[in-house]
């Protein structure tokens, strides 16, 4: 409507703005100064964004993806076998009697030269051995069977099934994610594209990365007790 001389818009009132996986490929496809044409190319394309989502999390934390997961403890065992979709764990806690108590995380080497393996006691320590189906071990061996470990895991992405899937990701990478598989495409179909479009997918990609991050406080204290005066 008109108000003296200026026209005010309404805006839509939604933010339910979604690609699915089709609309992702024509994206990439017109990126490349190419149409989606054959199902091959659906096909192909759709694979390509599989193995872009790979490279996501080769690249580093992805806030979105990190799940809180619990694992009872049984007296004596100390090795849990997690679910395939974990990709790393980011931090472990034991819980007794509503207290909870970290664990410090230990190398493949440390790990291995515990010189006792069977100690029992409270788990203070853990390995994440990251095989295709992540194998979680602790130290001490559990003492008894109603503790419980909670732990922050970093998962996988879900994967590009069907065409008309809408993607695992929140609304600032999605230009990432266009920006991303145009780069794989053109790497197949458009070569004369290829630095273009890579540049302009690192940008996006570290302009989402550096936005996901943790906001939490940092502070650098000083340690003065190695410091000596003349």
């Amino acid at each position: 409507r008109l108000q003296g001389s200026t026209t005010v818009m309404a805006v839509s009132g939604s933010a339910n703005f979604e690609l699915d996986v089709t609309e992702y490929i024509e994206e990439a496809f017109e990126r490349c100064g190419l149409e989606v044409r054959t199902g091959y190319d659906l096909k192909t394309a759709k694979r390509s964004l599989n193995l872009l989502l790979a490279d996501w999390a080769n690249r580093g934390l992805n806030q979105w993806t990190i799940t809180q997961r619990t694992q009872a403890l049984t007296q004596g065992t100390s090795e849990y076998s997690l679910s395939a979709d974990v990709i790393d764990i980011l931090s472990v806690v034991v819980r007794r009697d509503g207290t909870d108590f970290s664990l410090l995380r230990l190398s493949r080497d440390e790990f291995l030269t515990i010189p006792d393996k069977t100690t029992q006691g409270r788990p203070n320590q853990f390995f994440l051995d990251r095989q295709v189906t992540p194998n979680l071990k602790i130290w001490q061996v559990p003492e008894n069977s109603t503790d419980t470990l909670i732990y922050d895991a970093l998962t996988r992405i879900d994967d590009a099934d069907t065409f008309i899937n809408t993607m695992d990701i929140p609304f600032r990478f999605y230009p990432c994610l266009a920006a991303g598989l145009a780069y794989y495409l053109s790497m197949k179909r458009a070569p004369d594209r290829v630095q273009l479009l890579k540049a302009v997918y690192e940008e996006e990609f570290d302009r989402a990365a550096t936005e996901d991050r943790d906001r939490s406080s940092f502070n650098v204290v000083p340690k003065f007790e190695y410091y000596r005066v003349g």
